[in-house]
């Protein structure tokens, strides 16, 4: 076997390799006796088939199947020796067809995508802005209230007011205000504070159990799609419905606030740790910032790629990526599809290249334990946002399980990196680091 590079520029280059009968033939045998061993055929018992006959009909498969594993063993032998950084991955280029009945020799060309060479220099030099959220009374305060609401027990107050569910039985009335015979019928519950029509709101507010209130269907309803839905008729018979309605009230709901008292500290932070408001408070702050330099965090890295990627304007095969992303693609693009959608993803490969250009000159690496731990994080955060804790033994487990599958191993590891690529950025380069307001915050961002 012969194999050649050629470079066509700094950012393209060609393989080809060619093949003669010594290179492949073992293996072809090999392969027709493995196909013998297997096929059933009618007059012969199974691996007693002729191989001229196996030959003759499968023969031309083997070839190719054994000339593709050849050609593939070769083509990433070459690139791991000559240590070529490639990207994408090699595609064959269309030039003379193969006939796999007639030739002996072949000759395949390949074309490769070269990554580009640069430097990335990490220090005082690189600027950037680092703003963090200002954790003041105000933002507490509304935290708390959040708190209280999520933590709050319904109850079933005797007087409707404009944050409350009714559950009311609603009437079809005929044109003499009488409950029509036959007419819509249903139960069904009405969010007063989800009512855009403010008169229908005002209407609401104040009523009481078995109260009755008479008003047009249209007054209630905005659309017909909201009709059918909630009162189980048909869009066309929506569509054509402009009664008047009578609700009687059967229930009404309402979520009180949790009371700032141990039972709410024990549920929220387990029993004992927190024993009084003032340390309830302190403990919110303390999450809060915790939760905001996350997003901080976040924000500096979507800088970082920003900028890094415009000041280094890293030069990628063009062509190559987009023929490539055509070829690999699941569902079939236009080319038009491919230019409108290829300028995002060169920038995330530009990104891509510049995060392990780092992690390779800073010899960054993440460990099994710290991949685990950073598992372990997700999971905890995933029962926290139903309200849960996960045990010890429960959290090593399904780490352990998520870690076994290759796509979310792949992220975890690539989330610790990622993590570490960021760490070493904020630690020698220059942060202006300034303390907004968390509407400034978010809105600057």
């Amino acid at each position: 076997m012969d194999i050649k590079k050629k470079e066509l520029d700094s950012l393209n280059a060609e393989i080809t390799i060619s093949i003669v009968p010594a290179d492949y033939e073992s293996k072809f045998k090999e392969g027709l006796k493995k196909v013998q061993r297997q096929v059933v055929m009618p007059g012969f018992r199974q691996g007693k088939v002729p191989e001229g006959l196996i030959k003759k009909q499968y023969g031309t498969q083997v070839l190719v199947d054994e000339i593709n594993k050849l050609l593939n063993d070769a083509i990433y032998k070459f690139i791991e020796e000559n240590k070529l950084d490639i990207l994408g991955n090699p595609m064959p280029k269309a030039e003379t067809p193969v006939d796999f009945e007639s030739q002996k020799e072949f000759e395949f060309t390949y074309e490769l995508g070269l990554a580009p060479q640069f430097k990335v220099d990490i220090n005082n030099n690189l600027k950037f802005d680092y703003k963090t959220v200002k954790i003041d009374e105000e933002l507490v305060e509304k935290y708390l209230k959040d708190v209280r609401k999520n933590y709050g027990k319904p109850i079933n107050p005797e007087t409707a007011s404009d944050k409350d569910v009714v559950f009311v039985d609603i009437n079809e009335l005929d044109e003499a205000g009488e409950i029509k015979a036959g007419g819509v019928y249903k139960s069904t519950s009405v969010g007063i504070d989800r009512l855009k029509n403010e008169a229908t709101k005002a209407k609401l507010i104040g009523i009481k159990k078995e109260d009755k209130l008479t008003i047009n269907v249209n007054e209630l309803y905005e659309t017909a799609l909201d009709k059918s839905v909630s009162l189980g008729i048909d869009k066309e018979a929506a569509e054509n419905f402009n009664s008047n309605i009578q609700l009687t009230v059967k229930n009404i709901a309402r979520l009180e606030d949790a009371e700032l008292n141990q039972e709410l500290f024990d549920k929220i932070y387990g029993p004992g740790v927190v024993t009084d408001e003032t340390s309830f408070r302190e403990k919110i702050k303390t999450e809060l910032g915790l939760m905001f330099n996350v997003d901080a965090d976040r924000f500096l890295h979507q800088e970082i790629e920003k900028k890094l990627v415009e000041k280094l304007n890293l030069q990628l095969p063009d062509s190559f990526l987009k023929r490539w992303l055509k070829t690999v693609n699941e569902k079939p693009l236009t080319q038009e599809q491919i230019d409108q959608e290829y300028p995002m993803y060169a920038k995330s490969m530009q990104w891509k290249l510049i995060e392990n250009k780092i992690i390779k000159d800073n010899s960054i690496t993440v460990t099994s334990d710290e991949a685990m731990e950073e598992a372990k994080n997700y999971i905890r955060s995933e029962y926290a946002r139903y309200g849960q804790q996960a045990s010890d033994e429960d959290l090593a487990k399904i780490s352990a399980t998520l870690l076994s599958k290759e796509k979310e191993a792949q992220k975890i590891y690539e989330s610790v990196y990622s993590r570490k690529v960021l760490d070493l950025i904020k630690s020698n380069c220059s942060l202006d680091t300034k303390e907004v307001s968390y509407d400034e915050f978010f809105k600057a961002n």
